[in-house]
């Protein structure tokens, strides 16, 4: 019983239109969806491409890193660049104030308001300095001792690693 099915069946399928594959490709493409599928009078396509796209974002992280202490070599072979480089250690005469966590830095307690500091500010111990958000919560960054801000060194809604300094103060 099971063979008088399939040729009906056969008979009544309509063929595959290229046009319309081509047509959903084309919506993937323009949606960025990953995949569709159509189902019409017995027919179903679906259509389906691969996504590199997150795989090719962490190999570029890993050149910029690689890139950086490459650069660093560069200015004590030129003395010009020696030149240059020499203001950077009397800026940070100061003690540098070191992100406590992995997260994003801001420099004012919300969108549009004024910054916690500007350089030149005296600050006294314990005074927010600015704000790293870690996974949704707002943790300030308070300055571990009094003195006067020497340098920010992170811009507003900036990521930060642990570790990594945000503020000179002298």
């Amino acid at each position: 019983m099971s063979n008088p099915k399939a040729p009906a069946e056969t008979a009544e399928t309509p063929s595959i239109d290229a046009r319309l594959v081509r047509k959903l490709a084309d919506i993937l493409k323009d949606t960025g969806l990953t995949e569709i599928e159509v189902e019409h009078i017995g027919l179903k396509i679906r259509v389906a491409r691969e996504v590199t796209v997150a795989p090719a974002a962490y190999v570029q992280a890993a050149p910029a890193a690689i890139a950086a202490p490459v650069a660093a070599p560069a200015p004590v072979a030129a003395p010009a660049a020696e030149a240059a480089a020499a203001p950077a250690p009397a800026a940070v005469r100061g003690d540098a104030v070191k992100s406590p966590m992995v997260g994003t830095a801001y420099l004012s307690p919300q969108p549009g308001a004024d910054a916690f500091i500007k350089v030149g500010d005296t600050v006294s111990a314990g005074q927010t300095l600015l704000i790293v958000e870690a996974m949704k919560t707002m943790n300030p960054i308070a300055a571990p001792k009094a003195g006067k801000v020497v340098e920010i060194l992170v811009a507003d809604a900036q990521p930060v690693e642990f570790g990594e300094p945000l503020v000179v103060i002298e």
